[in-house]
């Protein structure tokens, strides 16, 4: 992975957000979640440890382009779009998408979101999802921002969006609160995968090895139901 004997470790760029069960830091700086234990799990068979390199949403791809990280980890659905700023591994994850709204709301389905205001995050597979809901007026939430996921609630709560898309998996802690609720979830499957710089043929195959290891010794499948026991495990 291009490391010198004194820098054994594998670079992951990720965003320094809360975004339980995926990914979260404590009060020590300690990064915690799915996405943290799998980026250490690679970084243990190809480097020997792991370094988490933060950058914001917007900036993970220029990041990654100029050579700031060996990898991108931290929940990009393998996209169309996504597909030409990287190449990517096969997945180690696999998600429905959920719509969030104020709980009372009167959105239960996809055809109530016809002139309703629909965030998502610009450019992501959510919002490629929400281009699907017929009449619905879309938001779109730049990744330039810190914490683009507590936009969209804030903006939720303050009624400037109606309702907005994400993965269910990080839709789950949200709908604990006492005024947020999941109006419905679309059974979109989305593969997430790792991402590595276009034109690095052999740092791909070393990931994508590493990755069908875990997969094919169970230890993947062990991170994933500490983390979401209740979601089933896709491989």
């Amino acid at each position: 992975m291009n490391q010198t004997a004194t820098d054994l470790k594998l670079k992951v760029i990720c965003a320094d957000l809360p975004a339980p069960p995926l990914f979260w830091r404590d009060d020590q700086g300690q990064r915690h979640g799915y996405e943290a234990d799998v980026a250490r799990l690679l970084g243990s068979k190809l480097a020997g440890d792991t370094a988490f390199v933060y950058r914001q949403w917007a900036d993970f791809y220029p990041a990654l382009e100029a050579g700031e990280g060996d990898i991108l980890l931290c929940g990009q659905g393998i996209s169309e779009y996504r597909q030409t700023l990287a190449d990517f591994t096969a997945p180690y994850a696999v998600f429905d998408e959920s719509v969030m709204v104020r709980r009372g709301s009167s959105i239960r389905r996809a055809e109530d979101l016809a002139g309703r205001r629909v965030g998502a995050i610009d450019k992501s597979l959510n919002m490629a999802l929400a281009e699907t809901f017929e009449g619905a007026i879309r938001v779109p939430f730049s990744g330039e921002s810190e914490d683009v996921m507590g936009d969209m609630v804030a903006a939720l709560r303050r009624g400037e969006i109606d309702a907005f898309v994400d993965d269910d998996v990080a839709l789950v802690p949200l709908a604990e609160e006492q005024d947020l609720a999941i109006a419905f979830t679309v059974a979109s499957r989305n593969a997430w995968g790792i991402a590595v710089k276009k034109g690095e043929p052999e740092r791909l195959a070393r990931v994508e090895a590493a990755l069908a290891e875990v997969k094919a010794n169970g230890e993947l499948r062990a991170l994933w139901e500490r983390w979401m026991p209740t979601l089933d495990y896709p491989f």
